[in-house]
This record gives structure tokens, sequence and C-alpha cells, in this order.
């Protein structure tokens, strides 16, 4: 063999090298945060403390005092683990940053006692989502075992290559995809980009919703994140939203209907009616009337969601959530 074509062989072998690496290597924070920000629409700088006050209270007034793993009307239904102060901490925010057919929910976490006006967080979290084409993305922020928490003064946009003076960049404050994706956040959102519970819906309208809208969950790590929804004919259930098939299933479905105990840091009122039974949103009905009402639709996709309900003719399931590294 000459010498150049040895040389030509070696070119070659580096180049494949190349290709191979830049196909296999996991994409970074901030690639996946322009393709984001190019694809659904751009998220701006934000400050936690501008957000709304998720309300943590007891017998429907603020308590006097807040302490840990105390007991709460409405807890968050995030599990909240030692050392954290529990589920009934105060002071998380929700921010609305929506603009045009772009919607973004921020979600700043307090898992630590602190006080209101604390620049300090436990957890961030953006769902990017767009009602026109459907494309969704997920971003998340924690440091776990910090009791101190995170400064959320500035949160950068997940695209930031440079921050200004003297703040975080995006690539130390935000988690990279691969890491992210870990969360597997679609279980829970299996029937939209974003959820309802007690906790959250005392803010509901400060949170951008698009229940039938497509949902197509951007990404390299993401493309397995797919859900499919369920449904049977004349269910009250799914009036106002789709049912998905993962932890709708298993957890929130039974929960919404108080057939499974209440969620941890549930005070006496949480865990009487009609706290219990919290679909629909503002139940104002009695239980026989609830009863009545939803029993049956509620026992009809608890069947599907088992496996006998694969071959029952009144099980309809459809694609929902959709996992895709170029949208659709």
């Amino acid at each position: 063999m000459t010498t150049c074509l040895r040389v030509l062989l070696l070119l070659l072998m580096c180049a494949a090298r190349s290709i191979f690496a830049a196909a296999t290597a996991e994409q970074t924070l901030l690639q996946y945060g322009q393709q984001c920000v190019d694809e659904i629409g751009e998220i701006p700088a934000f400050d936690c403390n501008a957000g709304t006050t998720v309300p943590i209270t007891v017998n429907n007034r603020v308590p006097e005092r807040y302490f840990a793993n105390m007991t709460c009307d409405r807890p968050a239904l995030l599990p909240y683990e030692a050392p954290t102060s529990g589920p009934c901490t105060p002071y998380s925010k929700i921010l609305n940053l929506s603009h045009g057919e772009t919607e973004i929910s921020a979600f700043c976490r307090r898992k630590m006692i602190r006080s209101k006006e604390s620049p300090f967080y436990d957890e961030v979290d953006i769902v990017l989502h767009n009602t026109g084409n459907g494309k969704t993305c997920w971003f998340h922020a924690e440091h776990p075992g910090s009791a101190a928490g995170f400064n959320a003064t500035r949160v950068p946009p997940p695209n930031e290559k440079t921050p200004p003076p003297g703040h975080v960049s995006a690539e130390t404050f935000w988690w990279a995809p691969a890491a992210t994706a870990t969360k597997k956040c679609v279980s829970c959102h299996d029937a939209s980009p974003v959820m309802y519970s007690p906790w959250i819906g005392q803010v509901w309208n400060k949170v951008p919703t698009d229940p039938w809208g497509k949902y197509i969950n951007l990404g390299e790590a993401f493309e397995s994140w797919a859900t499919l929804s369920i449904s049977t004919p004349g269910n009250t259930c799914i009036g106002c939203h789709r049912i998905g098939n993962e932890k709708s299933c298993s957890i929130y479905v039974p929960l919404a209907a108080g057939m499974l105990a209440p969620p941890k840091g549930s005070n006496k009122l949480a865990s009487s009616y009609p706290l219990t039974h919290w679909m629909p949103i503002d139940n104002n009905r009695s239980k026989d009337e609830w009863n009545a009402a939803n029993v049956e639709s509620v026992r009809n996709l608890l069947t599907c969601c088992s496996e006998q309900g694969k071959n029952d003719p009144k099980c309809h399931f459809a694609p929902n959530a959709q996992g895709s590294t170029k949208g659709g």
C-alpha cells in the first residue's frame, strides 16, 4: 500500500470517527435551549420573586407561622423528602411568561422554609409549549442536598450563551437535557404539558393551559416521552381535558376521586370531602351528587387502565404525547 493511500485511509477513518462522535454526543443545554427557542418561542430572563405565591393555608386561613413537616389544606403533590420542610412549605411561585402562541409556565419551588422575600429557591422548572404546533420543552434546575438553596433573582434563558456581568450562566443554572429527562415529567404530565392539582389549582388562572392541543416533546433526550389518551363513551371525566395512561391511571384519577389516601401533608380539611374529590375543578356538589355523576366514569377509566382494558371494547386509546427530535 502506498504512503498516499495510507494517509487517505487514515483521514477517512478520522472523519468517520468525528461524524460518529457528533451523531452520538448528547445534546447540550445550549443546543437544546436554542432548538426550543427556534421552534417554540423566546424565553425571557425572570426573577422568581416576581411570581404569584401559591398559598399554603390551614382551615382556609394563612397560619400565624409555618414550621417543618406541618400539615395544610392543599399540600404539594411532589415528594418533599428529608431534609426538606415538607409539602406544606410556603412561598413557592408561579409565573406566566407567555406571549402569542408560546406558553411559558415557570415554577419556582420552595422546599425549605425561608422568608417570603428571600431570593433563594430549591427548584425551578419551565414548561415551554406552543399552542400552534404543539412542540414542548422542559427545563429543570435543582441542587439536591443544599439547604441554602440557590439565588433565583435572575433565572437565565436556557439558550443564553453569555450572561450579564455578575449573573449565573444558563449552563451553570439549568440541568443538561439528559439529566432533566431522568425526571420523566411526562409520566405525571401524561395528558397535557401542565397538570392540575389542588395545590397549583389555587393559582390556576396564572397557569397557561392547552388541554386538547398537540403535545410533542422536542429534543434527543426526550424522544421516549410518549403517552396515550384514554376515553370511554359518555365519560364525564374527559369533558374538560384528556386522561393519560401513565400516572393519571395509577395515581391521579383515583386520587382525584377520593379512592386513595390523601397526599402526605394533608390535614383534616384536606382529608375531608370535597377536597378529597378535586375533579371537576371547584367541585361544589354534594358527595351523593358527585357519586351519581362520576363514579361510573371513574370505574370505566380504571378498567381501561388495567390489563383487561386493552381488550375491552368500551376503551378507546389514542396517541397523545409524542417524542421527536425535530417536532412535527
